[in-house]
């Protein structure tokens, strides 16, 4: 940080809302991280290194949105459009990631909202807060629909009869099948208050999604069906690359939860953290990659937005791979519904000005409200939105936001925070970077969201 740098937005005016906002310092905190005091203490035993923190990256960046990519390739046009799509937006995801930490540096913060809270002010900080509540719920509505879909095609698998019909009974319909297993392993899951035990599972899940990956590899290098009739090999329109924007975006938004790994690593810097991020980057993007290129050249044009649903029902190795996903879903909803509910929680004590835990048996009462209010709204939702895709178009023009226009804020205020009588080219050229990114954003967000909901659910 560049010397007479001021604190940022340290007024009490810019807090006067609320005296303890409640999740404060433990907002969206990864499960997989242990954090310790603020500032620049001795890091104890529980400090990350730099191999531990790429894994938690990949582990955050990784996970069922995987699937969505080869429809998100056959959007842009084929492999090469795809491809290129890919790399550029990724130097600018990167870039949003050290940003994160170097505003973090700067205002002392250790969460994302809190960072932005910090360096944009009041207003911005809830509108991030609310983003990321938004986000969540759209995303455990996805992750209920996957669900649905793998469900569907094991059972169809299980159930066929003797002359190979599917069984019609009221016990493999879809929405009994979501609802039974919804509320038998997802909701006791997400009554819990902290959510430490799930650091394994997350482990978990990750391995199941490198072998999603490694079956779609596999089964178009060495294909049971036949070549498909047509795929695409330039964009129809330039407008179309852009309809693959949100499942990249979906697809590689780990900055929410950035900020808590930079602070857990032994040497919280920004150097040894760009060089953590771009390794983390860089195998997300061989997974991506090869999901979607291999996905998309097996199915061509024809290839569903999930991709799993285009393979048939009795195929042993994908099936296997549907319960991954699964698993790699269960996991992952209490943690997404933990965030979101931590941001509904402390938006709340904020505005009524309580501190956290004042009384333990009304912070009880309102978090298995909130618990339940959740679960069944997104159960409802899922149910009744049996498209994937047009999930992620709304949910992954939202987590541009995240990658884009919150770290480009937030880089454009710490620069104008710094006081300095003559102001460098290099200056001038991270503001001009910062406000790229907030367009770029804000250019994502309002044409994906806008032709999902134009386009996609007037269907």
């Amino acid at each position: 940080m560049s010397e007479g740098h001021l604190g940022i937005n340290t007024e009490y005016g810019d807090w006067e809302w609320s005296a303890d906002a409640g999740e404060r310092a433990r907002l969206l905190q990864s499960p997989n991280v242990e954090t310790g005091p603020k500032g620049n203490e001795e890091c104890g035993p529980a400090a990350t290194s730099k191999l531990g923190a790429v894994f938690i990256v990949v582990n955050a960046a990784l996970g069922a949105g995987l699937l969505n990519f080869p429809a998100a390739f056959s959007m842009a046009g084929g492999v090469a459009a795809g491809i290129t799509l890919q790399m550029c937006m990724l130097v600018f995801i990167i870039g949003g990631l050290v940003i994160l930490a170097y505003c973090s540096q700067a205002s002392n913060e250790r969460t994302y909202q809190e960072v932005v809270w910090a360096v944009c002010g009041k207003v911005t900080g809830i509108l991030c807060e609310v983003a990321i509540a938004v986000y969540t719920f759209g995303t455990c509505i996805a992750f209920l629909i996957i669900i649905g879909d793998q469900q569907d095609k094991i059972i169809a698998a299980l159930m066929k009869d003797s002359t190979g019909a599917e069984s019609g009974h009221w016990y493999t319909d879809r929405k009994f099948t979501i609802s039974i297993t919804a509320f038998l392993l997802i909701l006791p899951l997400s009554v819990p208050k902290e959510i430490g035990f799930q650091k394994y599972a997350s482990c978990l899940s990750v391995v199941g999604t490198w072998y999603v990956t490694a079956i779609i590899i596999i089964k178009y290098i060495w294909p049971d069906e036949n070549i498909p009739e047509e795929i695409t090999m330039s964009p129809s329109s330039w407008m179309s690359v852009f309809n693959a924007m949100p499942t990249i975006c979906f697809g590689f938004q780990c900055h929410v939860s950035s900020v808590p790994v930079f602070h857990s690593m032994k040497q919280p810097e920004v150097k040894p953290w760009g060089a953590v991020v771009t390794a983390a980057m860089v195998i997300a993007l061989f997974v991506y990659t090869g999901t979607g290129v291999c996905g998309y050249l097996t199915f061509g044009s024809s290839v569903e937005p999930d991709v799993l649903m285009s393979y048939p029902s009795n195929d042993i190795p994908v099936a296997i791979a549907r319960v991954s996903i699964i698993v790699c879903v269960l996991t992952s909803y209490p943690i997404l519904h933990f965030c979101g509910r931590a941001v509904l929680e402390g938006l709340w004590l904020r505005y009524k000005g309580e501190a956290v835990e004042e009384d333990v048996v009304r912070e009880r009462r309102r978090r298995l409200l909130q618990t339940v209010s959740w679960f069944l709204l997104t159960l409802l939702l899922a149910l009744f939105i049996p498209d994937i895709g047009k999930v992620i178009s709304l949910i992954g023009g939202l987590a541009a936001c995240f990658i884009f226009v919150f770290p480009g804020l937030c880089l454009i205020h710490t620069k104008l925070s710094e006081i300095q009588e003559a102001r460098p080219a290099g200056w001038w050229a991270m503001v001009s970077y910062g406000v790229f990114m907030v367009i770029l954003g804000a250019f994502i967000f309002g044409q994906t969201t806008t032709n999902a909901i134009f386009m996609d659910l007037k269907k």
